[in-house]
């Protein structure tokens, strides 16, 4: 086996120590809780709806996000606060709002007067 670079045997036996310790205590709900708003940031900057975000636009991986969210946080209200709940709930909501008006917009801004001319 080879060594990663820079590391004796014993720091490798130690890092592996100290990441099993990590796995230990670590619980599931805490990393749905990561994963849920990982992807919720995900989804807001898929939609593309910010000058900073628009060139990341790609509406299915943002759908890809909202069902993710909607199948995941129902998982949790046995174990997580119901605040959390509503939180992810809103997120949802506004997740879903902010799409419908993206797909109804077209993916290249148009240039439109409003004087006309």
């Amino acid at each position: 086996m080879s060594e990663p670079e820079g590391l004796s045997q014993e720091e490798q036996e130690r890092v592996a120590r100290e990441l099993a310790d990590q796995l230990r205590r670590l619980r599931v709900e805490d990393v749905l809780i990561n994963t849920l708003m990982t992807v919720s940031s995900i989804g807001y900057r898929r939609l593309g709806m910010t000058e900073d975000t628009g060139e990341d636009r790609d509406l299915e991986q943002a759908r890809l996000a909202i069902e993710t969210m909607r199948a995941l946080t129902p998982v949790l209200e046995k174990f997580v606060p119901a605040e959390l709940i509503r939180e992810f709930d809103q997120s949802i909501a506004s997740l879903q709002l902010a799409y419908a008006e993206s797909v109804s917009e077209p993916s290249e801004t148009s240039e439109e007067d409003d004087g006309g001319g």
